[in-house]
């Protein structure tokens, strides 16, 4: 049993964490920016913006200061990549030399193109675990049966996030894989809004399974071109987060797929909804094209999400690539 479990973002994915983690630790100290959200948890146990029906656990505490958290012997970030980097450099002057940070950010930094776990590594000369998985928020945060995947390069951090996630009702497969695991979570939402386009446009089943086939192969051929072992796509980070994330309407990438489907352009800006995938698109077809990689899966991605070519072009081209 842990003392303090800390989890940074009060969002869907921070609460569902915060219940998930609450089983193995006396506190668990929900960090929010916005002073009204930590006075609502901790007046009423309930985070009304995202799961207004759902009681969390009395040992779930929101706080509204990340010095809270100095204490937490395992501090878990849910946050989108993009905002990783600032919020580590003010923790590691906060955070215990034993403290180990979990990202469970699926993207890459825009600028340096580096994983969450090199980012927060580099910002505080600690090793980083990694959290990803068919991780539905609104399912966890009801504490039903779930899974993930969890890496870190060191052995005896890795074990602590373990037992620290782990419930009878929430399994953890943990390996060394970081690279793996984390490219995992970053080709999902490219393949997600590939297929949400191909829903979109109303392709017929047997040519979006294909088109799916082909995603997966591809999957495996990055990850082992970056470092990482093709088999971990086998596992929940890979074959489970991809599934669901392509197939089921919960995902906010494969939503963005179905709409450009549909030719229908979303302005980010002004909607306030965030698309980590879309700035994946261009970091992966930048990558593909550094390292002269083939990948048919970014390039019709690319095609119709930011060249903003036919729908129906760009799967022609896609499917003569099978």
């Amino acid at each position: 049993m842990f003392s303090n479990i800390g989890v940074v973002g009060a969002g869907a994915m921070g609460t569902a964490i915060s219940q998930t983690v609450c089983e193995n630790a006396q506190n668990v100290l929900l960090y929010a920016r916005r002073e009204d959200v930590v006075h609502h948890i901790n007046e009423t146990h309930v985070n009304k913006d995202y799961f207004p029906n759902i009681r969390l656990q009395d040992n779930i505490i929101a706080v509204n200061d990340l010095n809270e958290l100095k204490d937490a012997e395992v501090i878990f970030l849910t946050l989108p990549s993009s905002t990783i980097r600032s919020v580590t450099s003010k923790l590691k002057d906060i955070i215990s030399d034993d403290c180990i940070l979990v990202s469970t950010a699926k993207g890459l930094e825009k600028e340096s193109k580096k994983r969450m776990t090199e980012v927060i590594e580099e910002e505080t000369g600690s090793p980083a675990a990694v959290l990803s998985g068919p991780n539905i928020a609104s399912e966890m945060v009801e504490r039903t049966f779930s899974s993930a995947s969890i890496a870190c390069k060191n052995k005896q951090c890795l074990d602590k996030v373990k037992r620290a996630l782990a419930t009878s009702k929430f399994k953890v497969s943990a390996c060394d894989d970081v690279v793996g695991v984390e490219y995992c979570g970053v080709i999902k939402n490219v393949i997600a809004i590939s297929q949400g386009i191909c829903e979109g446009m109303k392709v017929n089943d047997n040519a979006r399974f294909s088109v799916f086939t082909k995603t997966y192969k591809e999957t495996k051929e990055l990850i082992e071109k970056f470092g990482g072992n093709p088999k971990t796509v086998d596992d929940y980070c890979g074959f489970g987060d991809i599934i669901t994330a392509s197939t089921l309407n919960v995902s906010r990438n494969h939503t963005l797929g179905v709409l450009y489907g549909q030719k229908i352009v979303i302005d980010e800006e002004a909607s306030g909804i965030l698309f980590e995938g879309k700035n994946t698109i261009i970091i992966m077809k930048e990558l593909c094209d550094k390292y002269n990689i083939e990948c048919a899966t970014v390039d019709f991605t690319y095609d119709v999400i930011i060249d903003k070519i036919n729908p129906k072009n760009a799967f022609e081209k896609f499917w003569d690539k099978l």
